[in-house]
């Protein structure tokens, strides 16, 4: 209805019947054919509107569609599998009665041995002449402080239109960049830079750059309404002031 197009152009465009069309706007799934068809006329009819059509079979999966029985394992079979498979597990060997004994004789027979060579070794009477060597010093080399970039003064919109979409711009104080005016493809829309900016879209019809840095923007059902700065780009009514128009 915003972009004014009529549901036989829809229905020529897109090859969907236009009673299909009508019960996807009325999310009347029942009258579709199937599933399958839902899913095929929704991601169909979305992209001809310029929509995200993933999105949309991401919700309408969500909602509409639940697991079926077979991919719901029981549990009874889950933990019988798991009581067979412990079962045909084999059993660790049997340490025999006479290994322990035998391990403590051969540690008891190494501890009297290190005993015998530690003694031996310090009545030996050693000459120790004293050193003289100077210490060494170590020079450490000294890592320059890093120093953090400075956030940029101001910002600097790109858009690129994908469809019709209506487009005004305006800054902090009120001043029209763009005044109301509607791109389709191929147009070229102005590039403008300040402090704030304060954007108002149709429709999510747009390729947007803040800064040289990609910017989704969202599909919505209204117009869209976004404050933009150098850091950051966020949602606002369409009510704050300074609007458009």
């Amino acid at each position: 209805m915003r972009d004014r197009i009529d549901i036989s152009e829809v229905e020529a465009q897109t090859k969907i019947r236009a009673k299909y069309l009508r019960a996807i706007e009325n999310e009347e799934w029942d009258l579709l054919p199937g599933p399958v068809y839902a899913k095929s006329f929704l991601r169909t009819y979305g992209d001809y509107l310029g929509l995200d059509s993933r999105m949309l079979l991401d919700e309408f999966k969500r909602r509409y569609e639940h697991p079926s029985e077979h991919d719901v394992r029981p549990i009874g079979s889950i933990a019988a599998r798991d009581r067979e498979r412990r079962e045909r597990r084999p059993r660790p060997p049997r340490i025999p009665s006479w290994m322990p004994i035998g391990a403590a004789v051969i540690v008891i027979l190494g501890i009297l041995y290190i005993v015998g060579s530690i003694g031996g070794s310090t009545s030996s009477p050693t000459a120790h002449k004293p050193s003289h060597h100077r210490p060494r010093t170590t020079a450490v080399a000294k890592t320059p402080a890093t120093t953090t970039p400075a956030a940029p003064a101001s910002a600097t919109l790109q858009m690129v239109p994908t469809a019709p979409v209506y487009v005004c711009l305006v800054n902090a104080s009120g001043a029209k960049l763009i005044n109301e005016r509607t791109f389709s493809v191929g147009d070229t829309i102005p590039t403008e830079t300040a402090s704030k900016l304060l954007l108002t879209l149709g429709n999510a019809s747009v390729q947007m750059k803040v800064n040289g840095k990609a910017v989704t923007v969202a599909p919505s059902p209204t117009a869209i309404r976004l404050m933009i700065t150098p850091t950051s780009v966020s949602h606002i009514p369409l009510s704050q002031t300074p609007t458009c128009p």
